[in-house]
């Protein structure tokens, strides 16, 4: 009935999806199995994607060639790139989506993809022998061959959804958990432990009155996730809406508490600090006399609204009375309450870099099941297990992205060596190299390295190819033309910027703070004349290497010290409990997470700098 597929996916979200596209484009037979054809890449929580750091994630995805940023663009409704008022460093796109549009277009795209088959059935066990997985077992005893399988289960293990004093099992409202696999694994020798997340209720649009709400836009100008041309900007865009909790909102929940599973220690599973629940917040900021709501709409044409900031797993009476006492909500109509829910996950530290986990061969894990939260942290996950469970199939190499290449590369290096308590998430400060890592400039970082791997197209890396050729023109054209102060000082007067004593390279105005490449053409009429013959994105990364160029100079130099400790290559054999002189701490996260690198060694928690001294010793042995 089945064939031998090279790679079968477990799991149709976000990572899943990514997975599957990206095993299948590079040139193995796939399989994605799912309990619910009618479910891929559902938007389980928010109908969002990208934020803070998220967004330039779902920028490297695209630019290696996975599949979030083109859908994100096709389902939009809204966009707003974030921290506008900091450095580029900090700059992050966001999109409010359609949640339907956003499923189907995954859908559609998967079934448009090659070498991709679908089967809809709770996969239910491994098959392992000697240490190598060789496929997986369905629910009707079904038994299907791979050369690997990745598992993206997402929040589906063992899944048990909490609402008050009820509880059931579940790994999504209305769907069933996924029971098996824990189990296999376990007996296997993982590790796993339990998290929690949540989700808000949702609630009917024509029963609130947005005249006491604060209107909030999308961008005048809006942008788009995707590099490729095939997807546009916003013509149109639908409005949200900001409101705010108060005070008899926060005592009507308290009333709850005696009954809430999170209070009373129904819910053991480790719950996500930045992304808390409403009762968690008015119980950790008891100072507080009000906490924002973002009203966001579920699509083009649903009433459905998303109530962002009061996810919950209080009893639904409790929760329906407290979401009328909110400005706005008095006459709200709920759709369904709030829930949250606990599922199984598998420390990550059990992984190596490449996804890919120690204990058996050819079995890779992505997205929830290590640990992680959200969509674009779960997309990055699959997109590279899936490209290196098709490596390993093809005895190629594995990817491996530097902490220094992609954010990708900082948020599996944090989960590999770090582990994670709690369900990790994604920030701009978790980065040490972030003026590297920009939205804007993914392309630049890792198209190259997308096309080398079979993924990326090869219409991506010739638009790669000329904004790197446009950008030096345009780097060499500010560099040779010049201001004269005769003719150009009071056009600078009245930008409000010093004029200047003799003529001045346009480069060197340009690094000026307040002063931007058009402010220059707007008194300059033959630059002005030439400046359209360059796209926005170039003119965009000329004028961030110019401003910030010593500061990117330094990191890049920070970076290739980096680089060469991740050169020193550390036998998989190697045997750290021999060394004495390491610390007794450090032989055994050594031993437990077992380097790739020297590299990666000195980022394990516990593993001191003279540990790491003595390892370079013993290894240039």
């Amino acid at each position: 009935m089945f064939q031998q597929y090279d790679v079968i996916v477990v799991g149709a979200g976000h990572a899943g999806c990514e997975a599957a596209h990206a095993a299948a484009t590079m040139g193995s037979t796939v399989l994605l199995c799912t309990m619910n054809m009618n479910t891929i890449a559902q938007m389980s929580c928010n109908p969002a994607m990208g934020g803070i750091a998220k967004g330039q994630i779902i920028r490297e995805i695209d630019a290696l060639g996975g599949l979030s940023g083109i859908i994100s663009d096709k389902s939009m409704i809204q966009f707003r790139m974030l921290n506008r008022s900091k450095g580029p460093a900090m700059w992050s796109p966001r999109s409010q989506n359609d949640r339907m549009r956003f499923a189907e277009e995954w859908r559609l795209a998967l079934e448009g993809t090659e070498n991709v088959d679908f089967w809809q059935e709770m996969v239910t066990g491994l098959i392992v022998n000697e240490n190598k997985v060789i496929g997986v077992r369905t629910g009707i005893g079904i038994e299907i061959k791979a050369k690997s399988v990745v598992l993206t289960n997402g929040t589906f293990l063992n899944g048990v959804i909490h609402i008050g004093e009820k509880q059931m099992g579940g790994g999504r409202t209305g769907e069933s958990a996924a029971t098996g696999i824990t189990e296999d694994l376990r007996k296997l020798g993982f590790e796993s432990g339990r998290m929690k997340t949540g989700t808000p209720p949702r609630v009917d649009g024509r029963s609130l009155d947005y005249s006491k709400m604060e209107i909030q836009y999308g961008d005048t100008a809006p942008e788009k996730f995707s590099y490729l041309p095939s997807t546009t900007t916003l013509k149109t865009q639908k409005t949200c809406w900001i409101t705010y909790t108060n005070k008899d909102v926060h005592e009507t929940l308290t009333e709850g508490f005696d009954r809430s599973p999170m209070f009373n220690g129904r819910i053991k599973g480790l719950g996500p600090r930045y992304c808390p629940s409403i009762e968690d917040k008015i119980n950790r900021f008891a100072e507080r006399d009000r906490h924002q709501i973002f009203v966001e709409p579920e699509g083009w044409n649903t009433v459905e609204i998303y109530v962002n900031g009061f996810s919950t797993s209080l009893p639904e009476d409790i929760q329906y009375k407290a979401l009328r006492k909110i400005p706005g909500f008095e006459t709200a109509k709920m759709f369904r309450p709030g829930y949250a829910i606990e599922y199984d996950f598998f420390p990550p530290t059990q992984l190596k870099l490449s996804l890919e986990t120690q204990l058996v061969e050819n079995l890779f894990f992505a997205g929830q099941i290590n640990g992680t939260t959200g969509y674009e942290e779960a997309a990055a996950q699959g997109l590279i297990a899936g490209m290196n469970a098709h490596n390993k199939v093809k005895e190629k190499d594995p990817l491996l992205l530097k902490r220094s290449e992609a954010y990708i590369g900082v948020l599996i290096d944090d989960l590999i060596n770090k582990g994670t308590e709690e369900p990790y998430r994604m920030f701009t400060s978790r980065a040490e190299f972030r003026l590297l890592l920009r939205q804007d400039n993914a392309d630049l970082r890792l198209t190259k390295i997308g096309h080398k791997q079979g993924l990326a197209s090869n219409e991506r890396l010739e638009l790669v190819l000329t904004k790197e050729q446009e950008t030096a023109r345009l780097l060499k054209e500010l560099h040779v033309l010049k201001l004269d102060p005769e003719t150009h000082n009071e056009g600078l007067l009245k930008l409000e910027t010093a004029e200047i004593r003799e003529k001045t390279s346009f480069d060197k105005l340009v690094r000026r703070p307040h002063l931007s490449i058009n402010d220059i053409a707007s008194i300059d009429t033959n630059f002005s004349n030439t400046l359209h013959t360059y796209s926005k994105d170039v003119l965009e990364q000329a004028e961030i290497l110019l401003k910030y160029e010593s500061y990117i100079i330094k990191e890049k130099a920070i970076a290739d010290k980096m680089v060469q400790l991740e050169n020193y290559r550390i036998p998989t054999t190697f045997n750290y409990s021999q060394i004495t002189a390491l610390s007794s701490e450090a032989r055994q996260k050594l031993s437990t997470v077992k380097p790739e690198t020297l590299g990666q060694a000195s980022r394990i928690s516990g593993v001191t700098p003279a540990d790491v001294s003595i390892l370079t010793v013993y290894l240039e042995r």
